[in-house]
């Protein structure tokens, strides 16, 4: 049976949380800035593991060839496995850099993971399809992504995701909520709370006087341990999670303890 590999997404230093688990760390760390230049968001030096990279505050200018030069000096110098570009925006340089660095990864070994939007131009690169959705189903979202991607290219990024649509909803889009205001709308309207077997998510519906209709989708520990198990049926066994959203889920999730932290808690 494919054994799982589990991404964690965490600042570096809440490093020592992820002490006897069996994953690997991928360091909050890094953006890119005007220049453009590789800047180090957090003053801690992570070592091993990957870097993620953010695009907040790219402006877009300036030539793209002696940024790549300063990631790969950075992967190198900290022995990072390989990077993560956690890109929001779509930009013709954000492109070329996803492009150049997916030839000087593949040429040293080294892992890339990226955005669907980036795919087409990081053919070597691992990708990353979300977790939440707000229609369809996860498993058909996941098996047209095999279908462009392969086995081996496929991530499901989890997200411990809550919305709140109104509806009708046009734009399939909602109001994000903290954990704190998922659960004070549901103390205040204590509903009844179903399970989407498509979206393999919670959902209730509401209606408020002034807005009308609302349908809330969430997750919690056992949806996304559901879009773990429908993952691995379909063959994706690659998973990248931030360690702040399921630290409390971690064994449920399938992720396993280190040897001796199994030793220690038979005692």
């Amino acid at each position: 049976m494919p054994q799982d590999t589990f991404i964690i997404t965490l600042p570096p230093r809440q490093l020592p949380a992820l002490q006897g688990w069996r994953v690997t760390p991928a360091h909050l760390a890094y953006r890119l800035g005007p220049g453009p230049h590789l800047f180090r968001a957090d003053n801690t030096v992570p070592r091993g593991g990957l870097m993620v990279v953010d695009d907040r505050g790219f402006d877009g200018l300036g030539p793209t060839g002696p940024l790549c030069q300063e990631i790969l000096r950075e992967c190198q110098a900290r022995g990072f496995s390989g990077a993560i570009l956690d890109f929001d925006s779509r930009l013709p340089p954000l492109e070329q850099i996803a492009g150049q660095l997916d030839e000087q990864f593949a040429r040293r070994g080294w892992s890339l993971y990226v955005t669907e939007p980036y795919a087409a131009r990081a053919l070597h690169a691992r990708v990353m399809i979300p977790s939440a959705l707000s229609g369809g189903s996860l498993q058909r979202r996941l098996e047209e992504a095999l279908e462009r991607f392969g086995e081996n290219r496929a991530v499901l990024a989890l997200e411990k995701r809550a919305e709140d649509f109104p509806l009708p909803s046009p734009s399939g889009s909602g109001q994000p909520l903290t954990g704190q205001e998922l659960e004070e709308l549901r103390q205040r309207l204590s509903p009844s709370v179903f399970f989407s077997n498509d979206l393999c998510a919670r959902y209730f519906t509401y209606t408020s006087r002034d807005s009308g209709g609302h349908f809330v989708l969430f997750d919690d520990g056992d949806t996304l341990r559901r879009k773990v198990e429908v993952a691995r049926q379909l063959g994706v066994h690659s998973f990248l999670a931030p360690w702040a959203e399921i630290s409390g889920y971690a064994a449920r999730l399938g992720i396993q303890r280190k040897p001796e932290q199994q030793r220690q808690g038979r005692r």
